[in-house]
């Protein structure tokens, strides 16, 4: 049996599967986050570990002699987290999450530092560590002075499991301090915010071993202790081990609360000016990029407040035959945009609105502004040397068969569902647990799961999203222009 843990923002999951891959077991427990000030989102690192413990003895609950089975452990979690701890591994304050922003102006001048770029490979964002630790420096010098380490979410999990400082090279890329194409921490970069190897952990791949499990936590578990805990990955490099989106032209979609779009690369091909991440993937020697969208279904969830109809039915009034736009254009910027515009302050517009416009044109507006979102992404992933010929469609928009029509036809690619299973984050994690105890080809594991259905581009409906699509980028500059 190997074991996956993925630490999300609002749950730990922990995941079992055994030799062949089958899901044999999971249990999950919940977490929350404080929001003591406008635009900071933190959490109580020790509340992962109370988590992650309740989790597993929930597994112990109902599948004992599979936990005891274990083998292998892999891990996953949400990136950029500022976890930091003194020289005796007490925590040192709350960890400031991925989506705070409270540290965009120590963010702005350190991306005006042309090494971050040029190392990193990545635009300096507010939700990155390093401009936390440079806010924590700025406005809490007390105890930017005792950090001992600055740690990842997941690899606070691994130090309580483990008793190591060790983390790996995908979530170690959304730092901000990596030299991305040398799969290293950057010494020039450490330095611009008054930090120093020393103070970052070890670094191995995702799919090697990084550190055994403790005594006492085996003992408790029934586990065998010293078993190895895999590097593993932030959780979109774990949800792509899950998808087994590892090779270069590999991608897939995000329709969920945001939208991802992720391709896997077989070299370093950052793209930095147009918001693009460009991360270190899970697996020797594979990078990978992303283009994020800030509110992918969340608009359609916004609608769906608006007009008191919940977003399936909204949806469902389309009907299944894809329609040509009708003029009513929409820009999902409910929370700004990430790719390709990196702006916080943008904000969602609606435009060429007439008494004909009723609500499914609105919603049909919605799912056309979002594909285009993803379509801007595409392009990005383009501009940066990277061509796809399809995408596999996941998260919860992806139920949606007009919606996957919508984006087929805006991307002119054909997206490919999944057929049902679990293949997300924790199963991704339990994947590269199941490498790191066996020393299977991580290609070999991280297999696609079987295609449920293809989507094709509606070739008749091809020139009209064409011009759809270049209303939608007419209107950003027209009304960034007015928004200041």
């Amino acid at each position: 049996m190997y074991l996956g843990i993925d630490l999300g923002t609002s749950s730990v999951k922990a995941l079992l599967i055994d030799a062949d891959q089958r899901v044999v077991g999971s249990a999950t427990a919940p977490l929350k986050v404080s929001r003591p000030h406008p635009g900071w989102s933190e959490q109580d690192p020790n509340d992962w570990i109370a988590a992650t413990a309740k989790a597993l003895e929930g597994l112990q609950a109902g599948r004992p002699k599979e936990l005891a089975a274990v083998e292998g452990i892999g891990l996953s979690g949400h990136m950029h987290g500022a976890t930091l701890v003194d020289n005796r591994d007490v925590v040192l304050r709350p960890c400031i999450l991925w989506n705070d922003t409270r540290s965009h102006k120590e963010a702005a001048a350190l991306d005006a530092n042309p090494a971050f770029r040029k190392i990193s490979g990545n635009i300096v964002f507010p939700g990155f560590t390093a401009p936390k630790l440079a806010w924590v420096k700025n406005n809490e010098p007390e105890i930017f002075a005792r950090v001992a380490k600055v740690l990842l979410p997941k690899d606070f999990l691994r130090l309580w499991l483990t008793g190591e400082h060790m983390s790996e090279m995908s979530d170690s890329a959304g730092t901000a301090w990596l030299d991305v194409a040398k799969r290293g921490w950057s010494d020039e970069l450490l330095a611009a915010t008054d930090l120093s190897e020393s103070q970052m952990p070890t670094l191995v791949e995702g799919t090697e071993a990084a550190g055994g499990l403790r005594a006492d936590l085996a003992s408790k578990w029934g586990l065998r202790a010293g078993i190895p805990v895999a590097g593993g990955a932030g959780d979109n490099a774990a949800s792509a081990c899950g998808m087994g989106t590892v090779r270069a032209g590999q991608a897939f979609a995000s329709l969920g609360t945001s939208g991802v779009i992720f391709a896997a690369n077989g070299a370093y091909l950052p793209n930095p000016e147009s918001a693009l991440h460009t991360f270190c993937h899970a697996l020797p020697d594979t990078w990978h990029q992303m283009g994020v969208i800030l509110s992918a279904t969340d608009s359609l969830n916004w609608l769906s407040g608006i007009t008191g109809k919940d977003a399936g039915a909204l949806t469902d009034e389309l009907g299944e035959t894809l329609k040509a736009p009708t003029g009513v254009t929409f820009l999902p910027y409910l929370s700004g945009e990430r790719t390709p515009h990196n702006d916080a302050s943008i904000r969602g517009v609606f435009a060429g609105l007439g008494h004909e416009a009723g609500r499914p044109v609105l919603t049909q507006a919605v799912l056309e502004g979002v594909a285009f979102a993803f379509r801007d992404s595409l392009e990005a992933l383009r501009a940066a040397g990277t061509d796809l010929d399809r995408v596999t469609a996941i998260g919860g928009g992806s139920r949606s068969r007009y919606w996957l029509r919508a984006m087929a036809t805006a991307l002119d690619l054909p997206v490919e569902v999944p057929a049902d299973g679990d293949f997300g984050a924790a199963f991704g994690a339990a994947r590269l647990g199941l490498i790191a105890a066996t020393g299977a080809d991580p290609f070999a594991v991280c297999t696609t799961p079987k295609t449920e259905a293809t989507i094709e581009p509606d070739r008749s409906l091809s020139a009209a999203y064409s011009d759809a699509y270049q209303r939608y980028r007419a209107l950003y500059p027209a009304i960034r222009g007015v928004m200041g």
